[in-house]
């Protein structure tokens, strides 16, 4: 028998350490200019966690419904590849080594790290709040949250409505608690208490009452499934889709030749039989969990249309990182610099998008911040690293544009020299990496895009200071100045 639902109701515990802090953090706020249009626009922002382009390539329904009437984002990358920092920079727009954000865990990340460090008193939010915007956070929010600090009621500045999960085995999508508006709400092992089910009610409810409000009223609601997560817990009724399917077998997977990688990778096995096997459920457990994101994605466009807002609502889709099925020996991993982790899914509908479009300008999960800043009218602080694609969206050409993207790592203090490492991806299809460890590696992508030869020891010696010199500028720049790093030729 179910037990009943319990509501836990306490007051929002703010340390003194975290007044402190976020009295001397950066509250500039942004300024106030005429959006695209001239008018305000909603913003549907949807990010699930560990999905790689190839799971999302199988999404029939939103690619009918956001992707062919939108624009698809075909070189998006993650610039730290894990949940904490990547969502860190969401929230912020700035790359790990300026949100201070590089684990999941503290010393290094965590939510309480952001939260002690009063970083959330400037972020996507507090700017389209103070814009006029209706403002939502539901599902995943950053790893650990909350914290003792912080208290289990706790909801950050900026947001109206804060539907987040607190508690219990969320990931395993029963038996979890959840923080709604400062009100701890407990859920079962019933079908309905699946987080993916009762996440997706709870937007439509948010969809529904933001329909209701005055038309200067726009909406911003960012919505973060834990799906396709490990444990990967789809509802019942997904159990039994794609049997007998396989993980893709490209040339990278399980690597015969990797005497020309760092030593880490070469100290991987060859997969077994029974590696391969655990790789292929994961696989088929990860395109069950699309599948039902594939219908979160559907009912949510119907509800938008039926309650007359989906011609002004932006709705962009996208992951926190992608995922390893095997490739280079890596399986059920995302912390790595090859394609398989740094690319990235990103598609949007909305306003004045012509339909069909692909974009091949290299874009990241550090440019949604200013974006959204961009749709809503106000200029961000001058604190932010990344671009606004609004530009992007219509078509027109932008220059100048970044000619290489940053890549960071956790540091060596938590994974060691050798795995810790920074890197660009180039708008030439280049792959450049350097290990804390004296290490690197190379790919000319364009002619060898599964990174199957690295050519770092014998790159030409100018290309190799060249990039090089680029990477260490970006990896300690910030706002305007990365920017301008990020434009150089180092690598074309």
């Amino acid at each position: 028998m179910k037990p009943a639902r319990q509501s836990v109701q306490g007051p929002v515990n703010i340390s003194r350490r975290r007044l402190a802090l976020a009295a001397t953090a950066s509250l500039a706020m942004p300024a106030k200019s005429a959006p695209p249009g001239g008018e305000h626009r909603n913003i549907l922002f949807i990010t699930v966690d560990d999905m790689d382009v190839g799971v999302y390539q199988h999404m029939s329904k939103l690619r009918r419904l956001v992707t062919q009437p939108g624009i698809e984002f075909a070189n998006h990358f993650i610039s730290l590849t894990l949940c904490c920092p990547s969502r860190a920079t969401m929230l912020r727009g700035q790359f790990a080594h300026n949100t201070g954000i590089r684990d999941n865990v503290a010393p290094d990340g965590g939510f309480g790290k952001f939260y002690l460090e009063g970083k959330e008193a400037s972020t996507v939010a507090t700017w389209l709040q103070a814009a006029g915007y209706r403002t939502a956070m539901m599902g995943k929010y950053l790893n650990n949250y909350p914290s003792v600090e912080s208290g289990m009621n706790y909801v950050p500045p900026g947001w109206n409505t804060w539907f987040v999960a607190n508690g219990g085995s969320y990931y395993t999508q029963y038996w979890y608690s959840v923080n709604d508006n400062g009100t701890t709400r407990n859920y079962g092992g019933a079908p309905e208490d699946h987080f993916q089910n009762v996440l997706l009610r709870r937007a439509q409810q948010f969809l529904r009452s933001a329909a209701a409000d005055p038309p200067g009223r726009p909406f911003f609601l960012f919505l973060a499934p834990f799906l396709p997560h490990k444990p990967y817990r789809v509802q019942v009724e997904y159990e039994d889709l794609f049997p007998g399917i396989q993980a893709p077998r490209p040339p990278s997977f399980n690597e015969a030749d990797v005497s020309d990688k760092p030593t880490w990778v070469q100290r991987l096995p060859r997969l077994g039989p029974a590696a391969v096997s655990a790789i292929d459920t994961v696989y088929r457990k990860q395109r069950q969990c699309a599948a039902s994101l594939d219908d979160m994605v559907e009912r949510l466009v119907w509800t938008l249309r039926s309650t007359g807002q989906l011609g002004n609502t932006y709705i962009f889709f996208t992951s926190d990182n992608g995922f390893f099925h095997g490739e280079h020996r890596i399986a059920d991993d995302k912390r790595r610099a090859y394609e398989e982790a740094i690319r990235a899914p990103l598609v949007v509908r909305g306003p004045s998008i012509p339909a069909g479009r692909v974009a091949r300008q290299v874009t990241g999960n550090v440019d949604f911040a200013p974006t959204f800043a961009a749709l809503a009218g106000v200029t961000p602080p001058d604190f932010v690293d990344g671009r606004s694609l609004v530009p992007l969206l219509g078509g027109a050409p932008v220059v100048p544009w970044r000619r290489a993207f940053l890549l960071e790592s956790q540091t060596a203090q938590a994974v060691g020299a050798e795995l810790a490492y920074a890197g660009l991806r180039t708008t030439a299809r280049q792959s450049f990496v350097l290990y804390d460890n004296g290490e690197g590696e190379f790919y000319e992508l364009a002619t060898d895009p599964y990174q199957l030869r690295n050519r770092y020891a014998g790159m030409p010696v100018a290309l190799k200071g060249a990039l090089a010199g680029q990477l260490g500028l970006l990896r300690n720049a910030g706002g305007a100045a990365l920017r301008s790093a990020e434009e150089m030729v180092a690598g074309a």
